[in-house]
């Protein structure tokens, strides 16, 4: 009761605008409150269920989840991400880690009491004892005295300490390597200690405690390392040409690097990769963009080396257009030290991940990665790789740009053209999926999400993004984490069953009709967004997107360009967000309706195929499955409320009919398809929750839509107005709790 009280007492929206501090902090609370439990859960529970199944008590579970992170990183569009703030991201990232060992070790250090008079202790890990001594001699004679017949509790004490000296040398801001003294150096020397203790306990059949709290310990210092979570990088492409162009501006008789047309760029890239030593003996005299980038790069260097070399991801350029943008990085990273020559040839300590995400960077993709994949240098520094590359594909841009239907089958095609890519020239790619929280960002259940992918393509590793929006529905709690965790897990391997076994293509019909489908789709999508006029004022006017803007939700600004009300500028989390709150929610459904009217036209034959392909094949359902969910949360009568706040109301009458003539129309065409009198009948589960929810969301939306009309009257007096601010931003925060998945 208490707790429900505070609850209604409680601020509901921000008061001021979170920093990018604020949002690593957030972030970290989730691993603290449930994944530093769950992992080790799931762990234990797939070791269970392959034990059982196989009939072999002596499976053992490898450590198969990786956690990667991008704030502090991700500067694109957000200036606020410096050098300086991703340093004290991973530094305060590896803190949190290292305090959770401490919290576990401590716990084991009370547990593991045994004397050496009742079980053999392994002559390794006695042995080992000895060395610490040398380490620690005032410790082990304090040790020796306290626990002359403990040595776990010895050994355990080593292992603290060796800890502790880590953490209080990162706290204090000093460096961390091989000259640390007694320190751990490095996540492997810790893991190092505990598979000893770990198998000196089982060579006295001491297999419970050996397989569970310590198991549990060695399984998350091999899922988190000393870094918690991977830092990605990620920066606009252009940023990279601009710096590479100021460095080369500084060489002797170079021409301008920006007038070079993309085949000699990548001949000049080359060529500078090729050559020992840096571009220039002496950084030049730089741009503010260029000179944080490069702060950015010496920061990677100098981490690397301080806090871990696994504390960094993959560097993802975002808009790659052309070969030359992932080369840039490199040139840039070997201005650093981050890449050059070793015995083994030319390397790079980091991976780059191009980004494609606008439709017209999707079609190209091909282009690129084959352009880039023919360059002998560039495949030189692949193999110092593993032969891996990451292929990271957008989801929200590419449907704000062309629709949903659009959006999904480009993915799925440039998966299966990644695929073939990866065969052809013997390399492994690792897809990365941009996935948002909303339908029209990719979102939906990962389970299902994962086996919609194209028959052969998830090879046993797959990574996604989860949305700050649903991190908290996921993992807030420990049961719900372990759910995400272990329908992951389920459907990679389940999806990755081409490893093992043949499986058998999509039937190309269902290929060829998606693509006319997907045709008409992205045509009437692009009508309404780029050949209605005053499509953009309405937009703008018949949603709260302005007042969003208010919210103080993240560092992140909502617009490429202050300013600019064109779609190129908009970002597609308030695009997602406006459309969700004024119950249109168009970007997950519009164009639908008329690509399957168009191809079903007077031939009633097609809709049983239509039914066949939503039956069938795990990809056309997933999509329509979530299409269907964002139709059932769209309301066509109370967004023809919201159409009603917009100056033009000629315009606006027209535009709203338009939308709401294509949601009828798909709406017949999903009812027919799925052979069904309601949208959800296959999910009375979320329809009952959304049903619940609606009760409180058309007053909602009605009291959304009255604050809007006080505060957008230019009539009454500025305090009048600021008077309705904040009740108006609780209606959107409310909203957005109602839909759960807004931007």
């Amino acid at each position: 009761k208490a707790q429900i009280q505070i609850l209604w007492e409680t601020e509901e929206v921000r008061a001021n605008r979170p920093q990018v501090q604020d949002e690593v902090e957030n972030g970290l609370f989730y691993f603290r409150d449930s994944l530093f439990e769950a992992v080790p859960r799931t762990y234990q529970a797939a070791r269970r269920a392959a034990r059982r199944v196989f009939g072999n008590d002596d499976i053992d579970i490898p450590a198969f989840i990786r956690f990667g992170s991008w704030i502090g990183g991700d500067r694109d569009g957000n200036p606020n991400v410096t050098a300086a703030i991703t340093g004290w991201a991973l530094r305060t990232q590896s803190i949190e880690v290292l305090r959770e060992y401490q919290r576990r070790l401590n716990d084991l250090y009370q547990l593991l009491g045994h004397s050496s008079r009742f079980c053999a202790i392994s002559p390794i890990l006695l042995a080992s004892l000895e060395r610490d001594a040398d380490d620690f001699p005032e410790l082990a004679e304090w040790v020796d005295q306290r626990f002359p017949s403990e040595p776990y509790r010895r050994k355990l004490r080593y292992v603290m300490t060796r800890l502790d000296l880590r953490l209080r040398q990162l706290e204090n801001g000093q460096v961390l390597n091989e000259s640390s003294g007694p320190a751990y150096a490095a996540a492997e020397d810790f893991l190092d200690d505990l598979l000893l203790v770990r198998d000196s306990l089982r060579g006295h059949n001491d297999d419970y405690i050996a397989d569970h709290e310590v198991q549990d310990i060695i399984w998350l210092v091999q899922t988190f390392g000393f870094h918690l979570a991977n830092l990605d990088i990620r920066q606009e492409s252009t940023v990279h040409s601009r710096t590479i162009a100021e460095l080369f501006a500084a060489v002797p008789s170079f021409v301008n690097y920006l007038e070079l047309p993309e085949e000699t760029r990548l001949l000049v890239l080359s060529e500078a990769l090729r050559r020992p030593g840096p571009l220039v003996e002496k950084q030049p005299d730089l741009s503010p963009m260029a000179a944080e980038t490069c702060a950015m790069f010496r920061c990677i260097a100098q981490l690397r080396r301080e806090v871990s070399a696994a504390g960094f991801g993959n560097y993802v350029i975002s808009m790659t257009h052309e070969a030359s943008h992932i080369m840039e990085v490199l040139v840039l990273a070997k201005e650093f030290g981050l890449a050059g020559w070793s015995r083994q040839g030319l390397y790079s300590e980091i991976a780059v991940t191009p980004l494609f995400e606008t439709i017209h960077d999707l079609e190209r993709m091909d282009t690129v990665m084959s352009t880039l994949l023919d360059n002998p240098v560039y495949t030189e520094i692949l193999r110092s790789q593993d032969d891996t590359q990451e292929v990271m594909l957008g989801y929200s841009d590419s449907c704000k740009d062309g629709g949903i239907l659009s959006s999904s089958w480009f993915l799925y095609q440039a998966q299966m053209r990644l695929a073939a890519l990866a065969d052809k020239r013997r390399i492994q790619v690792r897809i990365f999926h941009g996935r948002g929280g909303s339908v029209g960002r990719g979102g939906g259940p990962t389970y299902e999400a994962i086996l919609a992918q194209p028959p052969d393509t998830v090879r046993g590793q797959i990574k996604i993004t989860e949305q700050g929006e649903v991190l908290s529905f996921k993992y807030a709690n420990l049961e719900t984490a372990i759910y995400e965790l272990t329908v992951g897990a389920a459907g990679l391997i389940k999806a990755s069953i081409g490893l093992v076994r043949s499986v058998s293509s999509d039937n190309p019909d269902h290929l060829r009709i998606m693509t006319e489908l997907t045709r008409t789709g992205e045509a009437v999508y692009r009508d309404l967004t780029e050949n209605t006029p005053g499509f953009m004022d309405y937009f703008y006017e018949a949603t709260p997107l302005n007042e969003i803007a208010h919210m103080n939700i993240g560092s992140r600004p909502s617009h490429r360009q202050r300013g600019d009300r064109s779609m190129s500028s908009i970002r597609a989390i308030p695009w997602i967000f406006a459309w969700a709150q004024s119950r249109h929610i168009l970007p997950a459904w519009y164009g639908l309706g008329s690509a399957l009217a168009q191809w079903r036209e007077d031939k009633p034959e097609r809709l049983q195929v239509l039914q066949d392909m939503y039956q069938q094949w795990p990809f056309f359902r997933a999509l329509m499955s979530n299409i269907i969910m964002a139709m059932a949360k769209t309301d066509m009568a109370i967004a023809g409320e919201y159409a009603g706040l917009p100056r033009d109301q000629e315009v606006a009458a027209g535009i709203y009919q338009k939308i709401r003539a294509e949601f009828e129309r798909s709406l017949a065409e999903v009812l027919a398809m799925t052979e069904s009198k309601q949208l959800l009948a296959d999910n009375p589960t979320l329809a009952f929750s959304l049903q619940r929810r609606n009760v409180y969301m058309e007053p909602l939306n009605h009291i959304q839509l009255a604050l809007l009309r006080r505060y957008r009257n230019d009539d009454a007096p500025p305090e009048f107005r600021e008077i309705w601010l904040d009740p108006l931003l609780r209606t959107i925060n409310a909203i957005s709790a109602g839909q759960r998945n807004t931007g």
